[in-house]
């Protein structure tokens, strides 16, 4: 059996678990945690609890910290520079006449990677529009492509 809190990254997101170690977690608090993507930021949802091997993904990632002021700071100004980052995409897209949809855009917590989510009905080239997006973040970048529920649960927030 596994120590765990469940963290929602995203309003609809699916509940990733996490080893809270020696903290002591309450349910609705927001914590640090380390993730494929990286550093990131989250809400527990689900209190700490006991789950089987089956229910995790091993190795089980362990909660950083307890998120402080500071990190809800950082959040804020995250979403402040994906509004712009959205605004420079939706331009370029224009620009590039290319048949797509900007859905999203986020910056993950440690602003070591910004993700472009999109939807488009056919294949759509945006080599060039990657290079302008590349050039304007300065960092790694992704272009998410959704399908149809993933928009939907990506747009309920």
């Amino acid at each position: 059996m596994y120590d765990v809190v469940g963290v929602r990254f995203k309003k609809a997101g699916k509940i990733y678990y996490f080893d809270p170690g020696d903290l002591s977690i309450q349910k609705d608090e927001f914590v640090i945690v380390e993730t494929v993507r990286g550093v990131e930021y989250g809400r527990v949802v689900t209190p700490r609890k006991q789950v089987g091997e089956k229910d995790v993904v091993l190795p089980l990632k362990k909660v950083v910290r307890i998120a402080d002021q500071k990190d809800r700071l950082i959040v804020e100004e995250n979403k402040t520079a994906a509004k712009e980052a959205y605004d420079v995409c939706s331009d370029k897209v224009n620009e590039h006449q290319l048949d797509m949809k900007l859905v999203d855009v986020e910056y993950t917590f440690d602003r070591n990677k910004v993700i472009f989510y999109f939807t488009a009905d056919g294949r759509i080239d945006f080599r060039e529009l990657v290079k302008d997006l590349a050039r304007f973040s300065g960092q790694g970048l992704n272009c998410a492509r959704l399908v149809s529920e993933m928009k939907r649960k990506c747009l309920a927030g």
